[in-house]
């Protein structure tokens, strides 16, 4: 009776955790949605501090949109959806953080993504945000395609344009490729007047500087460049490519996720984009479900024992 009352009663926190930002939302069995939080970025690909600060951040701004007292972390339950824990190394060592929550369940953030898309039913997910990736769990089998990080893959991602888009830039003021209506806009961004501008700015920058681009080399594309067109289309390739591997375990449902899901949608092949439908829930949403469920097994196990 008193674990059921306590399940009853009992907040959830769920993080999804990228790129680019982390976002928090808390939930009441009873009430539903009641506080979210976005901080910054939280992949611990690019370091662990910096994605355990954007957790607490964001998980303290949701507390505060909760009107909660501060202290009500140590009485939240959370899942976190992470990018980059698919990495075991790094699972295993925000696993072991020493973090406030009463309990932390741990996943990546393509799971909680599906989970959200599908409302915990079968289904496939693509993210495109900063990075790319696509997941499918279908019954027991489970499909991962991707994820391998900024400078190793994330093709068709926000991150990748950014980067494909500035790698063309440089070559053009360097007199080695055609010009393009890419150079302008970029320059402009950081603005600077030349090469060295651009180097001084993405030189050793993460991801998320690389993704702000994606926006330009898709507006170029669209009015025609012939540059940003190329690009445009290899990562819609890749991504359309990506779904139709995640096809071939027959999901019911397909979803695509992330800030670039939208405007990349009018370069996918056909075939793939008859297919989409719209996610049910977002990730944080899917991370409240996949905490949820492992708090009430954790709950049974113990009035089993």
């Amino acid at each position: 009776m008193g674990v059921n009352l306590q399940t009853k009663s009992q907040l959830f926190i769920g993080i999804d955790g990228g790129g680019s930002k982390c976002r928090a939302t808390i939930f009441c069995p009873q009430r539903g949605v009641i506080g979210t939080g976005v901080a910054g970025r939280a992949n611990p690909l690019h370091g662990l501090e910096q994605t355990f600060e954007s957790i607490l951040a964001s998980t303290q701004l949701a507390i505060s949109d909760a009107k909660l007292n501060p202290d009500a972390v140590s009485t939240l339950v959370a899942g976190l959806g992470l990018a980059g824990v698919n990495v075991p190394r790094l699972y295993d060592l925000v696993n072991q953080w020493q973090h406030p929550f009463a309990k932390m369940y741990l996943t990546t953030d393509l799971h909680t993504a599906c989970i959200g898309a599908h409302e915990g039913n079968d289904g496939a997910v693509i993210i495109t945000g900063t990075g790319s990736c696509g997941y499918a769990h279908v019954g027991n089998q489970n499909l991962l395609i991707g994820g391998h990080g900024f400078a190793l893959g994330d093709k068709g991602s926000g991150a990748w344009l950014g980067q494909q888009a500035a790698e063309h830039v440089l070559l053009n003021l360097d007199g080695f490729a055609e010009d393009t209506q890419l150079t302008q806009p970029l320059l402009a961004h950081f603005n600077v007047t030349d090469a060295m501008g651009l180097v001084e700015n993405l030189a050793g920058q993460s991801s998320s500087t690389y993704a702000q681009l994606a926006r330009i080399v898709l507006q170029q594309a669209e009015q025609g460049d012939a540059v940003a067109i190329s690009i445009v289309k290899q990562g819609a390739k890749y991504i359309s490519n990506m779904a139709r591997k995640l096809f071939a375990l027959q999901p019911t449902r397909f979803s695509m996720i992330g800030g670039l899901a939208e405007p990349l949608a009018v370069w996918l092949d056909k075939d793939v984009v008859a297919r989409v439908e719209l996610a049910i829930s977002p990730p944080e949403i899917g991370a409240i479900l996949f905490a949820r469920q492992e708090f009430a097994a954790q709950q049974h196990n113990r009035e089993v024992s």
